[in-house]
């Protein structure tokens, strides 16, 4: 008896200030204007992903005293972006990357659930963590927070987040956004929790939205990181794209699961994929290789090295061997490392090792680690290569990542998603009234049982 076909899931990303992104490209438009979010937004319906994926950084990049030339365009705020796509689209899920270290667990909760209930229950959350003092430095507190208890502070976020969202119980809201009956009579449960991070005693002021709770996306690969996904997370925003190494982590991470009460289909895994296709393999071999070397040009490998080894190395040559000096690991850097001298030499050491395995100068070390595209071929190849990597359980779908901005996800919908439909391995239309759950084929959540108090 053969098994059930298995459905592919689809996330379309909209980068944050990256080279991934070509931004020297003649089609490339703007990474700020609302209009360039709405096109991205309603291709990505067109080709009936589950949902939009933004990416956010809660600081202009600095290099060697200077703003990244691409950041001083700025950065919108992640949550308005999606409150506002909730108004230009019907279907697609929104999903936005937030920060667990340096915003508060009621008022997250709260602007999140305001989106699930603007969106008809289509909004999720990427929870992130931070650790070094570059990005804490915008805050308050500062670089207050041990690497250590990143992970502490994150699970306890999540924790409190979702007894927050749980609190309004079943028959407190009509889930018919539609109708604009929100409401019965009732009221929310009191939240009181004590934890190292967090101290708190609320009582929540959003009902539950016709989805229950937002959707809960996470990206960490640690050993902390993979434990925080199989407790909390609904979705993992994964880099391995390698099929053997995919499945290893999905086996992994899936594995973790029984020890939390969850089984296999509460939990989505879906790797960053980028794509590059032609109408034959040798001119998708051919295209790969040109978006390359614009996606790393001379002075961006320059630049990948220099924070890795935290000191200038503009007097190199691009296309010669690595730099023989020593990493300056006593000044801040850019990226936290400054107090990981361990971490910088044994990455430093792993660079040499695979430039000369492979015979790579700067340039195309930096290409092998940033711009290796993940399906390159046909549209018939890369469909069945996604089919391939859902079917034998390597991945649960991919997160799309285009090269051009907003028009990244427009050869992929035109060309791979009605092959996969072909396989009848992805939907051909979205049903009225699925939430952002319901694409992702996740269950209801389970309600929290620490809101206590009567109603």
């Amino acid at each position: 008896m053969s098994r059930p076909i298995r459905q592919v899931h689809l996330a379309a990303h909209f980068p944050g200030v990256n080279n991934v992104t070509v931004w020297t490209d003649p089609r490339s438009g703007s990474q700020i204007d609302f209009s360039a979010f709405e096109y991205f937004g309603r291709t990505a319906e067109k080709g009936l992903f589950d949902y939009v994926f933004l990416a956010e950084g809660l600081r202009l990049r600095e290099h060697r005293g200077a703003i990244h030339a691409l950041d001083v365009v700025g950065r919108p705020n992640t949550l308005a972006v999606l409150a506002a796509l909730a108004a230009t689209t019907s279907h697609v899920g929104l999903v936005g990357t937030l920060n667990t270290t340096f915003n508060e667990p009621y008022e997250l909760a709260r602007e999140l659930a305001t989106l699930d209930w603007l969106s008809g229950g289509r909004a999720g959350w990427n929870a992130v963590t931070s650790s070094d003092a570059f990005h804490g430095a915008n805050f308050r507190r500062g670089g207050y927070l041990d690497h250590a208890d990143r992970y502490t502070r994150a699970a306890e976020f999540a924790e409190l987040s979702k007894k927050l969202w749980d609190s309004w119980r079943e028959g407190d809201v009509v889930a018919d956004a539609g109708s604009g009956r929100f409401l019965r009579e009732g009221a929310p449960a009191r939240v009181r929790y004590e934890g190292a991070q967090f101290d708190v005693d609320a009582l929540f002021d959003v009902p539950r939205s016709p989805q229950g709770r937002p959707v809960i996306v996470q990206a960490g690969d640690s050993p902390d990181g993979r434990g925080f996904g199989a407790e909390h997370a609904e979705v993992i925003f994964s880099l391995h794209t390698q099929f053997d190494a995919a499945r290893t982590f999905y086996d992994d991470v899936k594995g973790r699961l029984g020890a939390y009460g969850r089984d296999e289909e509460s939990l989505k895994i879906l790797p960053a994929a980028t794509f590059v296709i032609g109408d034959t393999d040798a001119e998708a071999r051919e295209r790969s290789r040109e978006i390359a070397l614009q996606q790393v040009r001379p002075e961006t490998a320059l630049t990948y090295l220099e924070q890795v080894w935290g000191s200038d190395l503009s007097g190199y040559d691009p296309d010669g061997p690595l730099p023989e000096v020593a990493p300056d690991t006593g000044a801040e850097s850019d990226h936290g490392w400054a107090n990981r001298h361990a971490a910088v030499r044994a990455r430093i050491d792993s660079l040499r090792e695979l430039s000369e395995r492979e015979g790579l100068g700067i340039r195309e070390l930096v290409i092998r680690l940033t711009a290796s595209h993940t399906f390159v071929g046909t549209p018939a190849h890369i469909a069945a290569e996604i089919d391939r990597y859902v079917q034998e359980r390597a991945t649960d779908g991919f997160t799309v990542v285009g090269h051009l901005t907003p028009h990244g996800l427009d050869e992929f919908a035109d060309r791979v998603v009605p092959l996969l439909q072909e396989r009848g391995s992805y939907r051909t239309g979205y049903e009225q009234g699925e939430t952002l759950r319901d694409l992702l084929g996740l269950p209801a959540p389970r309600v929290a049982e620490a809101a206590v108090g009567a109603r």
